[in-house]
């Protein structure tokens, strides 16, 4: 299997935006700092290189955020809070936890192969270059995120009897769908919706492996 390779996009304006990553001064440092962090790595983009791509000077980021790493912390802040509310909607418009385990392997797919593609890959492979302050930060955020899952999954075990940890389920589905990111193609012949079936099935252990 050949994997992406994400490409740095020369336009900012050719670079998706959603909730408070929008166009706003604010918004578009956060956009292209998303980008070029998920393309070039948190270490190896220098706030120049943020500010270029939003044509602006470099000391001008610093009247909205005081480091670099405070743009890192905010990338995720925002893309966990916009994730989390989508993630929300999408369970609470289906009743059985089946529907429910569907919708969320649905949403967490589109979170990381839509247009929240760059932050949330950011959030994913990059969690260990914030400080442990800004961790801690965002541990109640993020705890919440990944306690949705684990109580569709605890429903599931009671009504099927499976044997398996929600926890240790959590952790595999959310793991094994971050790294779509690396080959999934939107040219490709399988859609997100039916990649989400399979893995659905392969949750329920009905996969044909």
């Amino acid at each position: 299997m050949l994997v992406k390779v994400p490409q740095q996009l020369k336009s900012l304006d050719k670079v998706p935006s959603f909730g408070c990553l929008d166009d706003s001064p604010r918004g578009r440092v956060l956009r292209a700092a998303a980008h070029l962090f998920r393309v070039k790595g948190y270490e190896g983009t220098t706030v120049r290189e943020i500010a270029a791509m939003v044509g602006i000077q470099s000391g001008s980021l610093f009247h909205h955020f005081k480091s670099k790493e405070e743009i890192l912390f905010t990338v995720m802040k925002e893309v966990i809070e916009y994730t989390s509310t989508k993630q929300n909607d999408a369970i609470a418009q289906v009743e059985t936890y089946r529907d429910k385990l569907k919708a969320l392997i649905i949403s967490e797919l589109y979170a990381i192969n839509g247009v929240t593609c760059d932050a949330m890959t950011v959030l994913v492979f990059e969690w260990s270059s914030l400080s442990r302050q800004h961790q801690h930060d965002l541990l109640a955020l993020r705890n919440a995120y990944e306690n949705t899952w684990v109580t569709v999954l605890q429903q599931l075990k009671i009504e099927s009897g499976y044997v398996e940890s929600p926890q240790v389920w959590r952790k595999l589905l959310v793991g094994s769908i971050a790294w779509t990111v690396t080959w999934f193609r939107k040219d490709g012949s399988m859609t997100l919706e039916t990649l989400a079936e399979r893995v659905l099935l392969m949750a329920l252990g009905r996969g044909n492996c």
